[in-house]
């Protein structure tokens, strides 16, 4: 019972790292790839867990990989263990003028194909003031992007503004501005009668909530929402830079009554929480970036 109350090792957290790894990995065989260790090594540290902890974590054999019950827990724990012990080197360095760590960012679906999009001018200046830190960044959608803000598995958010939500700090960096769509062979009478293909998104509801349009199929995302316009069947709220990149290979136009919606993309971060030194200097540079100068590309 001792040997199980005693301090974690540098082992222990080395064993913790290699299991968080497998079971991300979904398996032994993604895990072997990820950290180039071979099996057999990695499934010594996953049974030093097992032993430490007197659980079974995980399922392994034939029928596959399957974490148990008390592996989830494990998993999750250890998740947030594990993030909070890397925090201790950026905080230390903080105090000596030194900034280092990860900056994990959350972004949405194609921010980046915006000609207003600055993001990777603002990770190299990044870069430039503070070479030891090192950008993460996630793709999601916009409620897992909340959610992931929240639980503070990122440090930023990039994405529309839609309403305040108290809890979030907005910084604005562009304005993405979105409109009707449809095949360029419709003409407006076959359009008045299509379907809007639907997704969870304010300004699709309130057009839906309007009577302008009839509720279509759900799309998952911008790709699926141009993937059914270009079928010539459906109208499609698209922001006008992707719609503009889809025409190269599908000629779409807009609606002639289409209105403009206007959406705000936004640094956003929690309001609550101090924010780490690094993430208040890639904020700082996003601030400096000269949006004149963005402006003028979308021209």
């Amino acid at each position: 019972m001792a040997d199980k109350q005693r301090l974690l090792t540098e082992r222990d957290l080395r064993s913790l790292r290699v299991f968080c790894a497998v079971a991300e990995a979904g398996g032994f065989s993604g895990a072997e790839r990820q950290l180039n260790m071979s099996k057999a090594s990695i499934s010594r540290h996953v049974r030093e867990v097992e032993e430490r902890l007197g659980v079974r974590l995980c399922e392994r054999g034939p029928a596959g990989f399957k974490l148990t019950t008390a592996g989830a827990v494990a998993l999750d724990v250890s998740l947030n263990a594990l993030r909070t012990l890397e925090k201790i080197r950026p905080e230390i360095d903080a105090v000596r003028g030194v900034l280092s760590g990860a900056v994990t960012i959350g972004m949405v679906e194609h921010v980046l194909t915006d000609p207003l999009c600055q993001l990777p001018e603002a990770l190299a200046e990044l870069n430039r003031r503070a070479p030891n830190i090192r950008p993460e960044i996630l793709v999601m959608t916009h409620a897992q992007l909340n959610l992931a803000l929240r639980e503070r598995r990122v440090q930023l958010g990039i994405r529309g503004q839609y309403k305040k939500d108290r809890v979030f700090n907005y910084q604005p960096l562009f304005v993405e501005n979105h409109k009707f769509y449809v095949s360029a062979q419709v003409s407006e009478a076959q359009a008045a009668d299509m379907p809007l293909v639907h997704r969870s998104h304010p300004f699709i509801d309130e057009a839906i909530g309007a009577n302008r349009f009839k509720r279509g199929p759900d799309a998952g995302g911008l790709e699926a929402i141009a993937v059914l316009v270009a079928t010539g069947n459906y109208v499609g709220l698209l922001p006008e830079h992707y719609a503009g990149l889809v025409r190269k290979r599908y000629p779409l136009r807009e609606l002639k009554a289409s209105p403009t919606f206007h959406n705000t993309i936004c640094a956003i971060t929690e309001a609550s929480r101090p924010l780490p030194a690094s993430v208040e200097l890639l904020l700082e540079i996003m601030r400096e970036l000269p949006l004149s100068r963005a402006h003028e590309k979308r021209k």
